[in-house]
């Protein structure tokens, strides 16, 4: 057992190194290369040329890559952990498409301008959203079976991008910019949005952590779980409420981003085990590097241009879904 901890501990330091490296090639590439003076004088609080201006802007984006990836990678081992269903994700069981639609809806019909509105209308979409795919997935011999529910994800998430087509398309004023939102992406942060959803967050992951030695007592069945004291549907729904509370605001403040929440817990339960007390935190940190590397790749292979991060994790994740899928062991974690 000494070993294995200091294994994982050793894991934790590779992997936040890692982390900071990709913070750091972050905040000097974009369309413009910039010096390590610069980024030392932005740091410094310096926006008198060019390059340090750019700097400056990075930062926020950066942090925000961080703060979403790490919510998105937390949420992704939540729920799959409550579900027991490896392929369990926000966005294969539709939580951010419906997180998006409720945003959608506050912008065109009721004039949502703040991003403090945004959190709140994301999250009620992303837990009314959960409970429906959840209940829909559970019906029939079974129960919530891994299949069940991705089939009721997918099912879910073409329903609600129809409606947020239907209500864009009548409506040019608004169109443009729930379009770009929608796609996914941290180009547009800023410490204000940051400030607004890291309460959220915040709680989000202390109840996640507080529910760690739950999920592990869950991932024995909920009869032997019930036999060793666990109140089940407690433990499900403080669980559950942390993921949609973390997936919700990541959403509200990015936008829909996919994949995330799928490939970061698969990759560390190969560091760490299962035990959730420390699958919790690894997922936090590798989702963290997870989005920033892809928001620095998206701005690398199109540069001066750059690809929106969600469409560069929909690549990556794509092929990772499938191989999830195709698995024998696909029943249940």
């Amino acid at each position: 057992m000494r070993r294995a901890g200091r294994a994982r501990a050793l894991w934790l330091l590779v992997v936040v190194v890692v982390l900071g490296a990709l913070m750091v090639v972050s905040v000097m590439t974009g369309s413009r290369e910039v010096a390590w003076s610069d980024v030392v004088a932005a740091f410094g609080g310096s926006t008198d040329g060019f390059e340090q201006a750019a700097v400056a802007k990075r930062i926020p984006r950066t942090v925000l890559a961080v703060v979403v990836g790490a919510a998105l990678g937390v949420s992704g081992a939540l729920m799959q952990g409550v579900t027991r269903n490896p392929l369990a994700d926000p966005g294969i069981l539709g939580v951010n498409m419906g997180a998006s639609l409720a945003v959608v809806v506050g912008i065109a019909f009721f004039g949502l301008t703040a991003a403090s509105s945004f959190l709140w209308v994301a999250i009620v979409g992303a837990g009314v959203t959960a409970t429906a795919v959840y209940t829909i997935g559970s019906l029939g011999r079974g129960g919530p079976t891994p299949l069940k529910l991705a089939l009721a994800g997918a099912a879910s998430s073409a329903a609600l991008a129809s409606f947020i087509s239907a209500i864009m398309l009548p409506r040019g004023d608004v169109s443009g910019s729930i379009r770009s939102w929608q796609i996914g992406g941290v180009g547009g942060g800023t410490f204000e949005s940051i400030r607004l959803a890291l309460p959220f967050l915040a709680v989000g992951f202390l109840v996640a952590m507080l529910s760690a030695r739950s999920l592990d007592s869950l991932a024995l069945g909920d009869e032997l779980a019930a036999g060793l004291g666990e109140r089940v549907a407690v433990a499900r729904a403080s669980a559950a409420l942390a993921a949609v509370v973390l997936c919700g605001a990541a959403t509200a403040v990015t936008g829909p981003i996919g994949f995330v929440g799928l490939v970061v817990p698969h990759a560390c339960r190969l560091l760490v085990g299962v035990d959730h007390r420390w699958l919790l935190p690894f997922s936090a940190v590798v989702g963290a590097a997870l989005l920033t590397g892809a928001d620095v790749l998206g701005r690398i292979v199109a540069r001066p241009a750059e690809i929106d991060v969600g469409i560069v994790t929909a690549l990556v994740g794509a092929p990772f879904f499938i191989y999830i899928v195709r698995r024998q062991k696909v029943r249940a974690l």
